[in-house]
């Protein structure tokens, strides 16, 4: 939550504070206030005051103008034991973060060796229920320090230790705790347990030393070449290590030896066997890392990533990630690995193989398409994952040590004679690479030495080497353009650059001129400061349009008009060229989109024009009417031509108008009128209506199924804003209900989960959103099989958060709501989302539709143990929330209220008794539900009052001292339906508690 009112830092007062004050004595603790967004909460949940003494007098004061001097003072909470107090209570509610912070605030005020102890132990309880059994092995070790003799720090420790498969010496503290206590049937068993798990592990590891053997003998063996046995063994090796205990016994058994002799055979299978082999030995197991890049040597690894056969060298690649991931790992966690060994440093490692990729770039003889998973690789593991983390010490690293050989993947043509082998997207991947390294760089200087050293490099080509070096100097320029585009604007405005594309886009050969008209393009799109470019360009492209010959040459300057020509966006008013002139080029770039003669790498271009051009309404309505344009489309996203999915998405966006947009103030567009500035005009096309039947047109074309294959690109050209752009296509196609079906059908659903987790912020809330409106209209069993519903739990929380717009926040609490029904194990995976204070809090929300999806939520949570115990846990208002709203007058939220009364009161016969004191309109609310016309609520209340009944004798004496008798009598009497049974069960409680007596009929 935010401040309240003068801006003060809000103050949420724990839930013992209602215990300092007797509810007797103080009946205005039962009254409520409105925090900023009108939602209604307990007065000591909600305050600016800044301490609960604060609160508390100032509350009284405004409520009753209670004269403070005649009230005793309340009682100071800074003490070292009202803290550890205060956090025993927060960790018996659920709050364990709120638990750790009341317990750290404790050891602050200077605690005893004792309390420390005590307060450490107790920490290490939290982390245990938080699952970071890292943490909680830490501070039971504190808390051993302080007390050698703590039983339960030595039984927490072991606890956490054998989570983190450290069983031996889990062993050692378990069979220390029964020596202190060896009566203690806890410690017995879980002794017990993990002896047996210790036993298994050995039983394992031996059974496998033969089987170890026996398959490497196999693989080994010449007379063995390409017969059935050996490839068996070879599969039998690789799921061997895909087990720890598996992979620790290939690699103590000398495997990693043995593993190279099959890496020398040369042989496609048996190289495959031995990386993906490796890869489990090297899975999170940072020693095992170090010591096969040891053994195998890391040039020997990187190498096999340049080798011509696409498969090995995919395979080499996921070796080298997964070495990469746990030599960061261990940095991350102060140079520990899982198996808890210490490795020196694994840091120079992790540079000795960087060194040898960026190397691998500029040999000679590497395949195209290990250059580019060199590339691939460099992008995910170089940049920062996120810019919290305040070292960008291996991007500089990077920069200072590879920059140039980027530069050089860069400016290279494909399959020129003598250049480097690169493919179709290898300029791209260089373009990402450079946009992450110059993105993460953090300051003022360290941007400067990367323009420095950029300008540097495309001098040293442009002056001396001749029109070859200015060849490579302008497409180095592109690249940049494509990629960090400031530092591309600057390299453009190097004396003489822009001048020889301008002349080189003249020359009569093809090589040259598609090289400067794409420099041109990407000019023309980027550079800021070269406005002659667009003050010029377009008689320049329109030339070169109009009298080339080549296809290659003239598409690409159709690309460049296209450019200029949407430079107005979705401004229906602004646009460059006469009427009926965009619907021209869109018509030729289709045309040549659908030329099946023409290469991937050709018809590319046409997709970058519509992407342009699919601004213009016009233009969309005649492209989803193409049927044979949007199947070339499809088929073209599905190709090896990765580079162009960033334009098929930017058209499909267009397309279904799923950019932002923001309806002008109809008061400022007046006053920008009668100011004479310029207003914004949307096109007639861009209506509602004709949106509905653009996305009809594209789901029935099988856009889905594009969509979907796109997700699955493993290429870096699948960038974060590439993602977003596919979560807004996804979030309109699922905007009509009737459409859902369609998306689920094609596989939308499971290619949303990635665009959920990955990618740009506003990306993720888009994808999640399209996966709430799914998750609300259709079975998610269905929608989402096997594991793959829990997966999608987390997208919904997230968009719970205040940030989001109340629609987002309705959705996923319908969605929420669905998944909560279904099994314990989902609502398990809800709580440990921690989206059960969230969904509280919007159980107070103003809007009535927020308000009662979040009390529907909550109510198919208390299934759960967890929640119940919320519910039951004294000094809260959680239960007196559900009855109050059983007696509001919507009735769907009063349905959800009272089911969850029904069912709490079922679980927790301990609740009953406390529902008369939370409110003294209690009766009334039951009556109400009783008598409401509506057969759902009347048998809600029915069940009620029957386990109210059923808990207590007090309880069913007052029940059957009011109205509530006589209504009971009557619903007894209706026709046979639950509501009469369970009316009749209440009158047979009342007979057995001699409360009523039958009449003479025996009813």
């Amino acid at each position: 939550m935010g401040g309240v009112g003068s801006g003060r830092p809000l103050l949420l007062v724990s839930s013992s504070l209602a215990s300092l004050f007797s509810m007797a004595h103080h009946p205005h603790l039962c009254q409520t206030t409105r925090d900023a967004r009108g939602r209604h909460y307990p007065w000591f949940l909600l305050s600016s005051a800044d301490t609960p003494q604060e609160a508390y007098c100032c509350h009284l004061q405004a409520l009753y103008q209670v004269n403070l001097s005649t009230l005793p003072p309340p009682p100071i909470l800074s003490s070292v034991e009202q803290l550890r107090k205060e956090g025993n209570e927060l960790f018996k509610c659920g709050d364990y973060e709120g638990a750790l912070t009341a317990y750290t605030q404790a050891l602050g005020l200077g605690a005893t060796p004792q309390d420390q102890a005590i307060l450490h132990r107790n920490r290490a309880a939290c982390h245990l229920k938080l699952e970071d059994y890292n943490k909680a092995e830490t501070e039971a070790s504190k808390a051993i320090e302080k007390d050698g003799g703590d039983v339960k720090a030595l039984y927490r420790r072991s606890q956490a230790l054998e989570k983190l498969g450290r069983l031996d010496q889990a062993v050692l503290d378990l069979q220390r705790c029964v020596s202190l206590e060896p009566k203690n049937k806890v410690f017995q068993e879980a002794l017990r347990n993990i002896g047996g798990q210790i036993q298994e592990k050995v039983r394992y590891m031996s059974s496998t030393d033969a089987k170890v053997e026996q398959m490497f003998q196999i693989l080994l063996d010449p007379e063995e070449k390409g017969t059935e046995k050996k490839q068996k063994a070879s599969q039998n090796l690789v799921v061997l290590a895909r087990e720890d205990a598996g992979a620790e016994k290939i690699f103590r058994s000398n495997g990693v030896q043995l593993l190279q002799r099959l890496l020398d055979t040369g042989e496609t299978d048996l190289v495959l066997a031995a990386l993906r082999t490796l890869v489990g030995i090297c899975s999170e197991h940072q020693s095992r890392t170090v010591a096969t890049l040891s053994v195998l040597g890391t040039r020997r690894v990187v190498s096999i990533l340049g080798v011509e056969n696409q498969a090995v060298s995919l395979a080499a690649c996921h070796l080298l990630q997964v070495m990469f991931d746990a030599l960061k790992e261990g940095i991350k966690k102060g140079f520990r690995g899982k198996e808890g060994t210490i490795i020196v440093d694994p840091a120079r490692e992790l540079k000795v193989l960087i060194s040898n990729l960026l190397e691998l770039l500029t040999e000679v003889g590497v395949s195209g398409q290990g250059r580019d998973n060199a590339l691939t690789l460099l992008i995910k593991v170089v940049p920062r994952k996120s810019p919290k983390d305040p070292n960008n010490s291996l991007t500089l690293w990077v920069i200072d040590q590879g920059l140039k050989k980027i530069l050089e993947v860069g400016g290279s043509v494909q399959d020129p004679p003598g250049e480097l082998a690169v493919t179709a997207n290898s300029r791209m991947s260089a373009s990402i690479l450079l946009s992450k390294l110059f993105d993460d760089l953090k300051c003022d200087a360290e941007r400067e030495n990367f323009y420095r050293l950029c300008e540097n490099y495309i001098k040293s080509w442009f002056e001396g080497h001749g029109l070859a070096g200015k060849l490579r100097a302008i497409q180095t320029v592109s690249c940049l353009l494509q990629g960090p585009c400031d530092v591309g604007n600057r390299a453009l405005e190097l004396s003489g650059v822009m001048e020889s594309v301008i002349a080189l886009c003249a020359s009569e050969r093809e090589e040259e001129q598609l090289v400067a008209v794409e420099a041109l393009i990407h000019a023309a799109g980027k550079a800021k400061r070269a406005s002659f470019i667009t003050a010029n360009g377009v008689s320049l492209l329109k030339d070169l349009y109009k009298r080339s010959e080549k296809d290659s040459i003239r598409i690409r300057a159709l690309v460049g008009l296209c450019k200029l020509g949407s430079a107005g966006g979705t401004d229906f008013s602004m646009k460059q060229f006469a009427e009926g002139s965009t619907l021209k080029l869109a018509k030729q770039c289709r045309k040549w989109l659908c030329n099946d003669q023409i290469d991937a790498g050709t018809r590319r271009w046409a997709v970058e024009g519509l992407a342009y051009l699919t601004f213009d309404a016009d233009v969309k309505e005649e492209f989803v009417e193409d049927e044979s344009a949007l199947k070339a489309l499809f088929q073209l996203s599905r190709s090896e031509e990765r580079s162009v999915l960033f334009a098929v998405a930017s058209a499909l966006v267009n397309c279904t108008n799923s950019y932002d947009y923001e309806e002008p103030d109809p008061k400022m567009v007046e006053l920008a009128k009668y100011a004479k500035q310029h207003v914004p005009e949307q096109h007639p096309k861009d209506k509602p209506s004709f949106v509905r039947a653009r996305v009809k047109k594209l789901l029935a074309a099988g856009v889905v199924s594009a969509m979907t294959c796109m997700v699955k690109t493993e290429s870096p050209v699948l960038t974060n804003s590439c993602r977003e752009l596919l979560s807004r296509v996804f979030l309109a196609l699922v905007e009509e209900v009737e459409d859902r079906g369609t998306v689920v059908a094609q596989g939308g659903g499971k290619s949303l989960i990635p665009l959920a987790l990955e990618g740009t912020d506003v990306g993720q809330t888009k994808a999640a959103q399209a996966l709430a409106k799914l998750t609300i209209t259709s079975n998610p069993e269905m929608t989402f099989p096997g594991e793959r519903i829990y997966e999608v739990v987390r997208p919904l929380v997230s968009l719970l958060h205040l940030n989001c717009s109340g629609l987002q926040n309705f959705e996923a609490l319908m969605a929420l709501t669905n998944l909560a029904g279904i099994s314990e194990r989902l609502r398990q995976k809800i709580l440990k989302e921690k989206a059960v204070p969230m969904i509280e809090g919007y159980m107070f929300e103003e809007h009535e539709m927020i308000r009662r999806a979040a009390t529907e939520c909550m109510c198919n949570l208390a299934m759960s143990k967890e929640v119940q115990d919320l519910f039951e846990a004294q000094g809260n208002d959680r239960l007196k929330l559900l009855v109050l709203y059983s007696g509001e007058d919507d009735e769907l939220l009063r349905r959800a209220a009272a089911g969850g009364l029904a069912m709490l009161t079922s679980m927790r016969p301990s609740l009953c008794s406390r529902i008369p004191q939370v409110t003294t309109h209690w009766l009334e609310i039951l009556q109400a539900l009783l008598l409401s016309p509506s057969q759902e609520l009347q048998h809600r209340g029915a069940v009620v009052v029957l386990n109210m009944v059923e808990a207590s004798r007090e309880i069913a004496s007052t029940l059957m001292e009011s109205e509530v008798l006589e209504i009971l009598s009557v619903l007894a009497k209706g026709q046979e339906s639950p509501v009469t049974r369970a009316a009749a069960a209440c009158l047979g409680k009342a007979v057995e508690y001699r409360l009523i007596q039958p009449n003479q009929d025996g009813e």
